[in-house]
């Protein structure tokens, strides 16, 4: 059971990284450093798109609006963080 909660921990890092890619490209797109009619662009876009969203949608739904910035990629973050850190260890000390 406690290699099944370290590999929680790695899927949970994995995401930490495709939050932090969606964002990135985000940006880029939004500043016109990439552009989406780019075939690869378009591609890794709606990829990151469609993994993230699921997770970010109901935090933008329960967040204030703060104009143009967009921090629930930042709270999805310090989420897994926590889990990391108190949950899953709670846990595999739960089960020894």
């Amino acid at each position: 059971m406690i290699e099944f909660l370290g590999f929680i921990s790695t899927l949970l890092t994995l995401y930490v990284y495709i939050l932090i890619a969606s964002a990135v490209l985000s940006w880029l797109i939004a500043f016109n450093v990439v552009n989406t009619r780019n075939q690869a662009v378009s591609v890794i876009g709606e990829f990151l798109y469609r993994i993230t969203e699921p997770v970010l949608r109901p935090i933008r739904r329960v967040m204030p609006d703060l104009g143009g910035i967009d921090i629930s990629p930042v709270i999805v973050i310090l989420v897994i963080f926590f889990i990391q850190s108190v949950i899953l260890p709670n846990l595999a000390k739960a089960l020894m």
